[in-house]
C-alpha cells in the first residue's frame, strides 16, 4: 500500500496531503496533553515495530506482496492520535531513506495506513471488546480489528488509484497516472488483502497485543512503570528475523517500476515518466558492497534507530521546551 510517487497527480496528493495537516496537529496536541510519561517510550518503539513488521512482505494470490502495518496495535496501547504520529514517523523514514512509498504521495499514504486504519481498528476493537469480556474476547477484537483496518486502508487505496484514469488524461485520452481504473484496481487490492493480508495483520495484532499484555500489561493499563526490556527484545528479535521479507518474490500491485508498467500496459504514462524522481539513500533497503541480505538487516537497524530518535527529537525535546519540569 505504499503509493509510489508519480502514480497520483500532484492535485491528488496536495489535497490529501492538506487534508492531513489538521490532522497530524490534532494528533501532536493529544499526545502532549493526554499520553503519560510512563507510556511515552511506547511511541517510539510502536513506530519502530512498524517500520519492521512493514519489511516482512508476504506472496498474495495473483503474484504480488503484502504487509502488515501494526496501525491498530499501536491505536490499542496508545490511542488513535499517538497511533496517527507513530506510523507516520515510520512511513517518512521509510519514504526519505529507503524510497519505500513517494515523498509527495507521502500524506496519501499517511492518510491511509496512519489514519484511516488506526482509528477503524481502534473503534472497531473497543466495539467488540466491550461485548466480549475477558482475554479471549480482547485478543478476537484485537484481530478482527486488525483485519477490517487493513482492509478499510486497501479499499481507500484502491479508490485512489481508481481515480486517476477517470480524471487526469492527456490530449489523446490517455491516463496520465495511474492507468487502471475502479474497475481494475479494488479487485486486484481487495481480493489479495480479504483473502490473506488481512488475516495477516489481525495475527500479529492479536499476537503482539497478547505478549505485551504478559510482559508489561503497564503498556495497556494505567500502573506500574512500563516495562520496555521485553518490547525491545521483541524488536531485536525482529531485526534479526527480517531477511524473511526477501523470501516474497513479485512487486506489490500499483508499486511497478516504470519498466514494468511499459511490459503490462506497452507504454509509460507522460504523468509517470515527466514526474518526481526521488533517490533514496538505501533504496529498497539495500546497501551498496552489502549482500541482498546483509543490507536488509542493517536497513533495519538504521530504520529503528531513525524512528526512535524521530519521535524523541519531535516529542521528548520539544515536551522538555515548552514544560522544562517534565520528565518523558
Amino acid at each position: 500500500m505504499h503509493i509510489p510517487d508519480n502514480y497520483l497527480s500532484p492535485s491528488t496528493c496536495a489535497v490529501i496531503g492538506a487534508a492531513m495537516i489538521p490532522v497530524w496537529r490534532r494528533s501532536s496536541t493529544k499526545i502532549k496533553q493526554e499520553l503519560s510519561k510512563k507510556k511515552m517510550p511506547l511511541l517510539g518503539i510502536c513506530a519502530a515495530f512498524s517500520f519492521l513488521i512493514m519489511m516482512f512482505n508476504v506472496p498474495l494470490p495473483g503474484g504480488t506482496t503484502g504487509h502488515a502495518v501494526g496501525a491498530t496495535l499501536a491505536a490499542i496501547l496508545l490511542g488513535p492520535y499517538a497511533a496517527v504520529v507513530s506510523i507516520t514517523i515510520a512511513l517518512a523514514i521509510q519514504a526519505l531513506f529507503f524510497g519505500d512509498g513517494g515523498i509527495l504521495a507521502l500524506g496519501v499514504n499517511s492518510f491511509n495506513m496512519a489514519f484511516i486504519m488506526p482509528f477503524v481498528g481502534y473503534y472497531i476493537y473497543k466495539f467488540i471488546s466491550l461485548r466480549i469480556k475477558g482475554n479471549k474476547g480482547e485478543y478476537a477484537a484485537a484481530f478482527v480489528a486488525g483485519y477490517i483496518a487493513l482492509n478499510a486502508a486497501a479499499l481507500v487505496t484502491a479508490i485512489e488509484f481508481g481515480i486517476q484514469p477517470m480524471l487526469f488524461k492527456d490530449a489523446a485520452g490517455l491516463p496520465l497516472y495511474c492507468p487502471y481504473g475502479l474497475n481494475a484496481a479494488i479487485p486486484a487490492m481487495m481480493i489479495p488483502h480479504l483473502l490473506l493480508a488481512g488475516f495477516v495483520e489481525g495475527g500479529v495484532t492479536a499476537a503482539v497485543l497478547a505478549y505485551i499484555k504478559k510482559v508489561s500489561p503497564a503498556s495497556i493499563y494505567e500502573g506500574n512503570e512500563v516495562k520496555t526490556k521485553p518490547i525491545y527484545a521483541l524488536i531485536i528479535g525482529l531485526i534479526t528475523l527480517v531477511p524473511i521479507g526477501l523470501l516474497a518474490t513479485g512487486t506489490a500491485w500499483g508499486e511497478w517500476g516504470a519498466e514494468e508498467i511499459k511490459e503490462m500496459i506497452g507504454v509509460v504514462p507522460k504523468g509517470m515518466k515527466e514526474g518526481i524522481n526521488f533517490e533514496a539513500l538505501m533504496p529498497d533497503y539495500s546497501i551498496l558492497g552489502l549482500s541482498e541480505t546483509i543490507g536488509y538487516i542493517v536497513s533495519a537497524v538504521i530504520g529503528v534507530v531513525l524512528t526512535v530518535l524521530a519521535v524523541r527529537l519531535v516529542f521528548i525535546k520539544k515536551g522538555k521546551k515548552n514544560n522544562p519540569n517534565t520528565s518523558y
